[in-house]
């Protein structure tokens, strides 16, 4: 087990990394060896003291939806983080280099929900209704780890590696698409870098979502209407470079756009 001390170690390692701008060494050696409990803890540190100074909580991302990188970390399920307002950037907004430490993007389904999921014993019946709409998206997703080397209790410690987010802009119901069989691409300046579909994601990003509102549950913090879910990369992370443009196409869904700041 790790230690109170050990947790709190991390966390403000993590915390001054995320202040300053400059990458911390991987935490992991802080804690014990696959303590996910003790990652946990460290994230919780450092989520109320972003919400103590004022950053509003709106929602969750899903990380490790890959069962190829679910292996590579050795766990045999998803992490979370947190989503805040101020990691929200317009569609075609162009975003700050400096804004996320070390960034790579990756596209995703959200969902935004309209109902409470408050009930531990959640249906795939009751995601459903609670799911008031989905839009394409793009995570861009950092690390305060140097230069990414991380495993598990690492990524689960920094918020699950969470960076920014950009949203597409036209709202779809369940009904008009399949989350399943969805076809993605993503551009970069014309060229394909990444490509995949809805089941690369545990099968569907529904699946994901639901496994994510059954932990919130039944951890006393449930997903409520309003929230946005980041449901899992559909294909594989890109990295950036000043002044990159990234295009998502997802089938039934639209396209969302993340443009970078050339400096």
């Amino acid at each position: 087990m790790s230690s109170q001390e050990s947790i709190r170690q991390a966390a403000d390692l993590l915390f001054e990394a995320a202040r300053s701008g400059k990458p911390a060494a991987p935490i992991r050696t802080l804690l014990a060896e696959g303590d996910v409990e003790a990652a946990y803890a460290v994230q919780a540190i450092n989520t109320q003291r972003a919400v103590d100074a004022g950053r509003r909580l709106v929602g969750r991302k899903i990380g490790l939806t890959s069962l190829a990188v679910q292996k590579q970390l050795g766990v045999g399920q998803p992490d979370y983080g947190m989503l805040f307002a101020d990691m929200a950037r317009g569609d075609a907004e162009e975003v700050a280099l400096s804004d996320v430490l070390q960034p790579k993007v990756e596209a995703e389904i959200a969902f935004v929900l309209g109902r409470d999921l408050t009930e531990p014993q959640l249906t795939a019946a009751d995601l459903f209704r609670a799911i008031e709409y989905a839009v394409p998206a793009i995570e861009i997703v950092g690390s305060r780890v140097a230069n990414w080397d991380i495993r598990i209790t690492d990524t689960i410690a920094d918020n699950a590696s969470s960076g920014l987010y950009v949203l597409g802009s036209r709202p779809v119901t369940l009904k008009d698409f399949d989350p399943r069989l969805c076809g993605m691409v993503m551009e970069k300046s014309g060229e394909p870098v990444s490509v995949g579909a809805g089941a690369a994601c545990l099968g569907s990003p529904l699946n994901a979502a639901l496994w994510l509102a059954k932990v919130m549950a039944k951890l006393g913090r449930p997903l409520l209407a309003g929230d946005t879910i980041l449901s899992g990369a559909l294909g594989p992370m890109v990295g950036v470079q000043p002044g990159d443009v990234f295009d998502v196409r997802i089938e039934g869904l639209g396209a969302v756009r993340a443009a970078f700041a050339k400096e």
